[in-house]
């Protein structure tokens, strides 16, 4: 198994984890063929999550919002994720073992990345930037961000 297969298991085992601490219930789609890792469900409600697997330099999870498709090691087609796609892009960060969630509202047509700040940045900028405390749960709609 490829490195990279072996930290998205691992990514997908953790975000499972901790949303079944946090009283989830959970489901896996059957196959490889789909744009989201795992079901989120609240009440009767079923949310798609995408699971990436990031490693942070303790200060910013780059959140990647897209996939690549790949042929013979090369690239054969970039798919970057909306909220058509899914509703949420949950990360595990494996420099904190922090799980953070992403809103789909976020991705607009397709970003290709999302910062999450795990500390303040250094000039104090704070419009424009993303709080990991603001993402700790999948319970934010977007509004807030």
């Amino acid at each position: 198994m490829a490195p990279t297969k072996r930290k998205g298991d691992l990514a997908e085992r953790k975000v499972a984890a901790h949303l079944a601490e946090l009283g989830y219930r959970i489901a896996f789609p059957f196959g490889e063929d789909w744009n989201y890792d795992l079901i989120l469900i609240r009440g009767e409600k079923f949310e798609r999550v995408q699971v990436k697997h990031a490693t942070s330099d303790g200060h910013v999870i780059p959140v990647r919002c897209s996939s690549s498709s790949l042929t013979n090691g090369k690239v054969r087609r970039i798919k970057r994720y909306t909220a058509e796609m899914v509703d949420w892009i949950a990360v595990y960060d494996s420099t904190t073992a922090l799980c953070v969630y992403v809103p789909a509202s976020m991705l607009g047509q397709g970003r290709r990345q999302v910062s999450i700040r795990l500390t303040p940045t250094m000039n104090g900028q704070r419009a424009l930037t993303h709080h990991a405390i603001q993402f700790r749960t999948p319970e934010l709609d977007g509004s807030l961000i």
